[in-house]
């Protein structure tokens, strides 16, 4: 390999990806390999010496300013062939003293002499904790002031603007595919797949057989979850090593062979359509029925399962919370409301949530009132089974104002239009539990709405709080 610090250094260097891409080991192998390379070129001191500092472990801003001067400070220690030990750490509070400290570091007339670049490589700038706006446009013009100086900046998703300079090269790792992820899991597959007998534990699959029945699981999660819960790297591990147990629980149940993927896959149907196992929990869902303990001996603790052998195996889960249980006390009475709004008629307003007197005059009965009136019960319908219609906000606010008092206590909703009511509208505009129709402001009192939730719904809802919805509704 030729000698490549001779070319024109490069200022800044943001390198982004997803999580677990390989940036910081590429990157870290890479400089190593260039700074070997020039050093057995030359025979001498390499010209191209590089720090590296994990800005995640840095606490403070201070601690980052001062983790930068002592990661510089020992590369040029090294570089000079003094390796006696680290150097005292240097305090450095501000950007103006860690530009400063820098300066004199790369001021030193052997440096400029000898030193032709110098690579700082901050890992995970993303990060930082608390980071002050200007902390990123101030490292990329460290440049300007040590022209042998180059950094790169290794962060997950940078923002537009990133470090507010032109002369910025970007350089993207770009995710995992399919076939590699399964490659990757397939390098550590979980332990042969044993069952406990009276005299000792026997394996009764080899480990191809497993590694086989393993890398089809993977590309079932892949092609299920990895879209929503397993995007990354160690997110996709996550999820094969903790879904494993429960689509192997048939197996040693004795009621499929690891052969038969197609039905164990459609056992574990339920576990590959709920996030709900993959997230951590204090109390794990129990198994009955079975013994279950891991093998901590070659794998991590939801890698290697070994079962013992049981008649049966039941998985209990905890079934995910309905619509009452998650909306608050005020969403509900409002989509209550919408309901009746949309499926009641607009003159049967009055009648229904007014408390004073309605003065209008009955007309006297025609001759042939009666017969009119039968042939209009004759065609009614039920109000619940039709279709909902569209109605104004302004008579919506007035139908949850005339019932928030009735149907719920005072303490559960707070009297008067306030921030919580535009609050639960905006969470049933984008739950699609109510749709706007047209353009316009979300709280414009002319604007149209439309419910989106059908009657066992909203009876269950209603019966959620006490309230019988039916007897709400005029036929």
């Amino acid at each position: 390999m030729t000698n490549q610090t001779d070319a024109a250094p490069c200022r800044n260097l943001v390198i982004h990806g997803s999580e677990a891409t390989g940036k910081s080991s590429v990157t870290k192998q890479l400089v190593e390999q260039l700074s070997h390379n020039n050093e057995a070129s030359t025979n001498q001191s390499p010209a191209l010496v590089h720090a590296t500092v994990n800005v995640a472990r840095c606490i403070s801003a201070r601690h980052f300013f001062e983790s930068i001067i002592a990661a510089v400070t020992n590369a040029v220690r090294a570089w000079n062939g003094n390796r006696d030990g680290e150097a005292e750490s240097q305090r450095c509070e501000t950007l103006a003293q860690l530009a400063a400290s820098l300066g004199a570091i790369f001021n030193e007339p052997q440096l400029r002499d000898g030193l032709t670049h110098f690579i700082l490589v901050l890992d995970g700038m993303d990060k930082q904790r608390d980071p002050p706006p200007t902390l990123m446009p101030a490292l990329a013009r460290l440049c300007e002031t040590i022209p042998c100086l180059t950094c790169i900046f290794i962060v997950t998703t940078p923002p537009a603007g990133f470090l507010r300079a032109c002369p910025t090269s970007y350089l993207y790792f770009p995710p995992y595919t399919k076939s590699e992820l399964i490659q990757i899991l397939s390098l550590e597959p979980p332990s042969p797949i044993s069952r406990a007998t009276s005299t000792a534990e026997k394996e009764i699959r080899e480990e191809t057989e497993v590694a086989n029945l393993w890398a089809k699981f993977c590309a079932a999660v892949h092609d299920s979850l990895t879209q929503s819960a397993g995007r990354s790297l160690p997110s996709f591990r996550n999820s094969c090593y903790t879904l494993w147990p429960l689509f192997v629980a048939p197996i040693f149940a004795g009621t499929y062979t690891p052969q038969q993927f197609s039905k164990l896959l459609i056992a574990a149907r339920p576990f590959f359509q709920d996030e709900a196992f993959l997230n951590p929990k204090i109390v794990s869902s129990q198994t009955t029925g079975s013994g279950m303990s891991i093998d901590k001996s070659r794998q991590p603790a939801t890698r290697g399962f070994t079962f013992k052998s049981s008649p049966s195996t039941t998985l209990t889960s905890q079934p995910p919370a309905g619509l009452t249980a998650l909306l608050p006390t005020t969403a509900r009475v409002l989509l209550l409301s919408a309901y009746l709004a949309s499926h009641n008629a607009v003159r049967h307003d009055i009648s229904l949530f007014s408390t004073s007197f309605n003065g209008r005059k009955r007309r006297r009965p025609g001759p042939n009132a009666a017969r009119a009136n039968n042939r209009n019960k004759q065609r009614k319908i039920s109000r619940k089974l039709l279709g909902a219609h569209a109605f104004v906000l302004e008579r919506l606010l007035a139908i949850f104002e005339a019932v928030r008092t009735e149907w719920v206590d005072s303490a559960a909703v707070l009297p008067g239009p306030d921030g919580d009511i535009g609050m639960a509208l905006a969470t049933l505009a984008s739950l699609r539990l109510l749709i706007r129709i047209g353009t316009g402001d979300i709280m414009d009192r002319s604007g149209k709405w439309r419910i989106n939730v059908g009657w066992e719904v909203m009876r269950g809802i209603g019966r959620g709080i006490g309230i019988n919805i039916e007897e709400w509704l005029v036929e």
